[in-house]
């Protein structure tokens, strides 16, 4: 893992590379390179991160296991203390696998603005975690192109998030019913993955309701074009780890996913290649919890409901 006083590795690792080359855009890649380079947070980035009440963190549970939670509460829950320091002034919930998360390790950070279809990821060393919430030293800082973001309003969520009745953490190793439907309408989702050298990374997946399929104890999503880093994919072709977070926006219920995934390629144009690409990734369940935390919907500044259409770019 990287330390807070060494020196992260510049460029994209031999996962990322590989992936980019059978996919056939190196070049394409290698114009991105530079947003991997050690961050200043100072500035314009500050000024976004201020302003989110939403974030998604991927991270390790206290017996190793991989999980991708949210972070919600109002705006400054997020805030840049130093040009490589975030502090996050909240955790994860009472009843969410990653409450109590340990310190000391990677993670992954993805901030996000659904509104204005904006999305910043992070990847550091988590430093502190205490009753105050939680430290970043970070290594990388980037913004994402609004792809595939699904244009809705959320109400901010409260700085602690704890569940009513303090309900311990209840794993299961398949979907519930109910929990397979949330799946299947989402069309939105988190993805957390993870490296040997480089740490965690928290990335974000939309497309249209339904892209998200449940075959037994797996699911499979089409992967669409996008900025051809592949930091998510390139980190599952050298450790299948993966943690998926799906939440329904009227409720606020979570699903947790920890599991493996893999990346399955098919000819372009054949009858699995829905996304246009060839790629498609499969992940296997291992363990679910069921949870809360997610911020609801809200009316947009003029009163509309959330819009549901602007899916595409």
């Amino acid at each position: 893992m990287n330390r807070s006083n060494e020196t992260p590795p510049v460029g994209f690792h031999p996962g990322e590379l590989a992936v980019q080359r059978r996919a056939g855009v190196r070049a394409e890649a290698a114009r991105l390179s530079g947003m991997l380079r050690p961050p200043d947070l100072r500035g314009g980035a500050a000024g976004f991160l201020a302003e989110r009440t939403l974030a998604a963190i991927a991270a390790r549970d206290d017996s190793g296991r991989l999980w991708i939670s949210p972070l919600t509460g109002p705006p400054g829950v997020l805030d840049v203390i130093a040009a490589s320091t975030l502090r996050v002034r909240t955790s994860p919930a009472a009843a969410d696998p990653l409450h109590g998360l340990p310190p000391g390790q990677p993670v992954g950070l993805l901030a996000i603005d659904f509104a204005a279809r904006r999305r910043f990821r992070i990847n550091g060393t988590l430093t502190t975690a205490d009753e105050d919430g939680l430290v970043l030293h970070v290594d990388q800082a980037y913004g994402n192109c609004p792809q595939y973001i699904q244009r809705r309003h959320v109400r901010p969520g409260p700085a602690v998030v704890e569940d009513a009745d303090g309900s311990p953490v209840r794993y299961a190793t398949s979907l519930a019913s109910d929990q397979a439907r949330l799946v299947r309408a989402a069309d939105t989702f988190f993805l957390g993955t993870t490296h040997p050298e480089r740490g965690r990374d928290a990335s974000h997946r939309g497309g249209p309701p339904g892209f998200v399929r449940v075959e037994g104890d797996s699911l499979w999503w089409p992967d669409y074009p996008g900025n051809n880093m592949f930091n998510s994919l390139g980190n599952l072709a050298v450790d299948s780890a993966a943690a998926l977070l799906f939440a329904d926006f009227a409720t606020g219920h979570t699903v947790h996913l920890s599991g493996t995934a893999v990346l399955e390629w098919s000819p372009g144009g054949s009858d699995n290649d829905e996304g246009g690409t060839g790629r498609r990734v499969r992940f296997h369940i291992g363990s679910v919890v069921d949870g809360s935390g997610a911020p609801r919907h809200a009316p947009d500044p003029v009163g509309r409901p959330p819009d549901r259409k602007d899916l595409w770019p």
